[in-house]
């Protein structure tokens, strides 16, 4: 890791960040009133996009999607459906033609809508719910994710007895045989994700009977839990469908991160092949060339690992040979996207506090970034040379834009929240950097109170992001979002630490075996050196907060630091020893902490917040939800009963139908006021 020179760099120019006429601050009940706007897919000419809205029901405490319709060139947005039911994942026949999922006929179906005019109507009437939806070449067959047992002769059919069997029975003990018995917030009951392929008639209809492409493969495809359509593609020409899935036998699923890709005959002909078998790590992410004659993939190189780098790699579908295009690149993406001629492929990835959007040359494997400030994502190379993508930032959730062909501004084409934002102040923010752990440059964002007027002394509020390989980037956060804290007073600031994502392999790869040093050290350093430049922030009234490894990392400062007044630990680790024992996805404590418990004890209790209680002091609220799988609910019930068997001012806020996020619209209020009101109670001046 290189070494930097002790000369602290400073990004010091104030972003602006609202409209002058500006009235009110932001506040929970603004989040959670914006409009969200996601999976974006353009038109086949480029002319239009069709997009999910999100819109949050309080009365319901839950959510409605519609889909929208824009054109590309800036000139306005229409709404395509009003139903009652739920509308989403969008996609494209033709020009004129969408098909998507709905929820309409009380069970989730493929549905067609017709842009030239007519209603909606009914595409497939399967006994299962559809999970995913991709279209096939030429609109001729609908390649969708379904849950079914892979024992199944049949696979559908058999599926759906088997559950009415199980619905009918009266017994209600699960007998497991082999791990995963759960996994995030939901319990294991045999069934898998699977592709199956449904043929069309030249009507758009459904004809014959939908097809297992994945028929006995005890495996997921869409992975869980963030899988989704574009773990699976078809070849140009319709013949062969490959995805992404897997490749372990039983228990072993629990601690290798071995996902290989696989090639099926699209007529289920064969069983599927695997592609990678030379790769022990993860590949993910199939595009093929629109030639149909070279699949990008991304990759990562170490086994067992999540958090490695993906490469991107090329397979020449003739020959089967790979080369990796992104080796000297030391960023990872997420995923890839062909431009129509097949000359460029386009990326996004977290980079500097940031998330950009990169164009990198198939031939050379020369990258580019193209859009770099702010959180780009979702490239969409359009056939005349311009590409569409989402952005957001700190002060404003996603929208869709266009970048024109010669580069240049890029236009904004969807508005939903441009009247909101145009009625709320929010704090001015910057990002900076200063020299961290190891001599590294660390990076982080520092926004200023709502209303900030100098002279005056400010509580701060220090968030910690989870992960840990991830970042508190330019990014509108829905769980997490800064501004409402800065809207309530606070000076807000955010370090990413080692073991982030966007600041090189190496750097990410730093946090392993050190949970609790070179991360502390980075938020230590950055929080004296925030205190040092800004003597606006009273050092006495400072509250730290986070979630999952922030919550650990609150409930291992907790032990190691009585500086500040408050501290809010949601879904956080108190023994990291015995959270091996809670969990499932075994792999990731075996990589964080150098093998299982029993082999190396030490890597799992020498950051171990467990082994400080006798030194906790400060006041703190722990957050857990029932459903975290993750991290597990006896954890931050762990933590509750030390602080309080140490007379340490403490709360508790369980949610019983909540997982490793607080989704329902009204917790989340809830959980912001009651977040508030305890940083609020031990910031107050005076105490």
């Amino acid at each position: 890791m290189k070494k930097l020179s002790p000369v602290i760099i400073l990004i010091c120019l104030f972003l602006p960040v609202s409209n002058a006429q500006a009235a009110r601050p932001f506040t929970v009940h603004d989040m959670v009133a914006m409009e969200r706007v996601s999976d974006a897919q353009p038109s086949p000419d480029g002319s239009k996009v069709v997009f999910t809205l999100k819109t949050m029901d309080l009365e319901a405490n839950g959510s409605h999607t519609d889909l929208w319709l824009a054109s590309t060139d800036g000139s306005g947005s229409r709404q395509l459906t009003t139903h009652s039911a739920g509308d989403f994942s969008p996609r494209w026949a033709d020009d004129s033609t969408l098909y998507f999922l709905s929820t309409r006929s009380d069970s989730v179906q493929v549905w067609r809508l017709s842009l030239t005019g007519g209603e909606a109507t009914q595409v497939t009437d399967l006994p299962l719910d559809v999970e995913s939806l991709v279209v096939g070449p030429d609109a001729s067959a609908l390649y969708l994710g379904l849950k079914v047992f892979p024992d199944c002769e049949g696979s559908i059919p058999c599926t759906a007895e088997r559950l009415e069997v199980e619905e009918a029975r009266q017994t209600t003990g699960m007998i497991f045989d082999s791990i995963l018995v759960r996994h995030w917030d939901s319990w294991k009951d045999g069934r898998r994700n699977h592709v199956v392929a449904v043929q069309l008639n030249d009507k758009g209809s459904m004809t014959g009977e939908a097809v297992d492409l994945m028929a006995g493969m005890d495996t997921d495809c869409p992975t869980i839990p963030w899988g989704g359509d574009g773990d699976y593609t078809v070849t140009p020409d319709g013949s062969t469908l490959v995805f992404t899935a897997k490749n372990a036998d039983g228990a072993e699923e629990a601690w290798t991160t071995n996902w290989d890709l696989w090639a099926v005959p699209t007529d289920g002909s064969t069983t599927p092949k695997n592609l990678t078998t030379a790769n022990k790590a993860w590949d993910t992410a199939p595009a093929f060339s629109p030639d149909g004659k070279t699949l990008a993939y991304l990759a990562m190189v170490r086994p067992d690992f999540e958090a490695d780098r993906y490469r991107v790699m090329l397979m020449d579908l003739a020959s089967g040979e790979t080369r990796t295009l992104t080796e000297n690149w030391d960023r990872s993406p997420r995923s890839v996207a062909w431009s129509p001629d097949g000359s460029m492929l386009y990326a996004s990835a977290d980079n500097v506090g940031n998330h950009s959007i990169f164009e990198i040359n198939p031939k050379t494997g020369h990258v580019q970034a193209l859009l770099a400030k702010s959180t780009n994502s979702s490239p969409h190379p359009l056939a005349d040379g311009r590409l569409l993508f989402s952005r957001d930032s700190l002060t404003a959730p996603r929208e869709i834009f266009v970048r024109p062909a010669d580069g240049g501004d890029a236009l904004q084409i969807t508005h939903f929240n441009d009247e909101r934002l145009s009625e709320l102040e929010f704090g001015e923010y910057k990002q900076f950097s200063f020299i961290g752990a190891h001599g590294d440059q660390v990076w982080g964002y520092l926004i200023r109170p709502v209303g900030f007027e100098a002279g005056k002394k400010y509580p701060l509020a220090f968030l910690i992001h989870g992960g840990p390989q991830g970042s508190f980037d330019d990014h509108w956060h829905y769980r997490w979002n800064p501004q409402i804290y800065a809207a309530h007073g606070y000076a807000m600031v955010m370090i990413d630490f080692h073991g982030s994502t966007g600041y090189g392999q190496a750097f990410t790869d730093a946090i392993r075996g050190d949970w609790g040093g070179a991360p502390y050290e980075d938020l230590m350093k950055g929080l004296d050196d925030v205190l040092l430049r800004h003597p606006w922030i009273d050092s006495d009234r400072m509250a730290a907060l986070g979630a999952s490894y922030g919550g650990f990392m609150v409930n291992w400062i907790q032990g190691q630091t009585d500086r500040f007044a408050a501290l809010v630990s949601h879904d956080g680790n108190l023994d990291e020893y015995m959270a091996y024992f809670d969990t499932e996805e075994l792999w990731f404590p075996e990589w964080e902490h150098g093998g299982t418990p029993w082999e190396n004890p030490e890597g799992y209790r020498k950051h171990s917040p467990v082994n400080h209680v006798a030194d906790f002091k400060t006041p703190e609220l722990v957050i857990h939800g029932a459903l975290d799988y993750r991290v597990v609910d006896t954890q931050g019930l762990a933590m509750f009963n030390a602080l309080q068997r140490m007379g340490v001012p403490s709360r508790l806020l369980y949610y019983p139908d909540e997982n490793h996020w607080v989704l329902k619209p009204l917790n989340s209020i809830q959980w912001h006021e009651v977040v508030l009101d305890w940083i609020d109670r031990w910031t107050a001046e005076g105490e």
